[in-house]
């Protein structure tokens, strides 16, 4: 029953949002707010080069096929099906929450809850943390520019190269910096996870605040009904069961083994909470992003359930398949 209460992350972002709803912050405080929110979001990114192990990478690519197959679900697969969802635009879809959904689609995987679940599913570990983070760091360009171009295809935005250049500055400089410095820091950054914990959730969690006060006060909730969230709950639902079936069933057709089945399918099917946040505050510099991170909240806790109750299904099939195995062996 646990598995489908939510987590106490996705606890954390609810009270974010109603913060922010009730007592958003405004004018000089949310300067100086948002001022601090670009500081925590670089050392977000200076944390995750600094903990990434060059050795898992360049080990991990020698398995390129199962990479390339991940790669393409989340960068490839994902964004036609957002495209696709273009369909319920505007009559069941308001085009702002779809402009969202659209930017959920060109998000890299998650890492932490990829390589969690692989690892309880009895999966490929060794390449979903590989796949996972490869993920990250080509989102860092692939996400900007399919943002780019899908939302100035579906006419909700134009493409600047400035949103690039924001990126490259405010992420992936830290990033690299945190990767020049891992030989001399990484062992120290990944044994004191928990301590550095704060600073990951914290930083986001301003990221959230900052972004709904300014929504809220552009009157985000005059805008946005609780038919127009059930829809994009129902719509995030159709997304990951999509992508799982053709994960899990499109692996099985290519004659992967059944461990990197489960990497592909955790790997493949995730949306990241983490970096999605950061990489819109940079983005859409300047915009409202309440609705564009609302269908992302959303799916992060989606994902969550639906994944645990497949993980424990691939760990059930396997204890019965061992038992199956073991039965009549005693019987010879």
């Amino acid at each position: 029953m646990s598995r489908f209460l939510p987590d106490n992350f996705t606890m954390m972002l609810v009270a974010a949002v109603i913060l922010a709803s009730f007592f958003p912050v405004s004018g000089v405080a949310a300067d100086y707010f948002g001022l601090a929110t670009k500081v925590a979001i670089g050392l977000l990114f200076f944390l995750h080069g600094a903990r990434l192990s060059r050795d898992v990478v360049i080990a991990g690519f020698l398995h390129w096929k199962l990479h390339l197959t991940i790669l393409a679900a989340t960068f490839v697969l994902f964004p036609l099906i957002g495209l696709c969802a273009g369909v319920l635009v505007p009559s069941i879809l308001p085009p702002a929450l779809y402009a969202g959904i659209l930017f959920l689609c060109v998000l890299p995987s998650t890492v932490q809850s990829s390589i969690a679940f692989t690892s309880i599913a009895g999966g490929n570990v060794p390449a979903a943390i590989c796949s996972a983070s490869a993920s990250n760091i080509f989102g860092m360009f692939l996400t900007p520019l399919l943002a780019g171009v899908l939302l100035s295809a579906s006419g909700h935005a134009e493409f600047s190269l400035d949103a690039l250049q924001s990126i490259l500055l405010q992420l992936l400089a830290p990033f690299i910096l945190g990767q020049v410095l891992q030989p001399w820091i990484g062992n120290f950054m990944r044994a004191k996870k928990k301590l550095l914990m704060p600073v990951d959730r914290g930083s986001i969690l301003m990221v959230v605040y900052l972004a709904f006060s300014d929504s809220v006060t552009e009157g985000l909730w005059q805008t946005i009904s609780i038919r127009d969230l059930a829809v994009v709950i129902i719509v995030n639902m159709l997304i990951l069961a999509i992508v799982l079936a053709v994960t899990m069933y499109g692996s099985r057709w290519a004659g992967f083994s059944k461990q990197d089945e489960i990497a592909i399918t955790f790997c493949g099917s995730k949306k990241s909470l983490a970096s999605g946040i950061p990489i819109a505050t940079v983005i859409f510099t300047g915009q409202s992003i309440g609705s564009i991170v609302l269908p992302l909240m959303l799916f992060h806790q989606i994902q969550l359930m639906v994944c645990a109750v497949i993980a424990q299904k691939y760990t059930d099939a396997a204890k019965k398949a061992q038992t199956e195995h073991v039965e009549p062996a005693a019987q010879a």
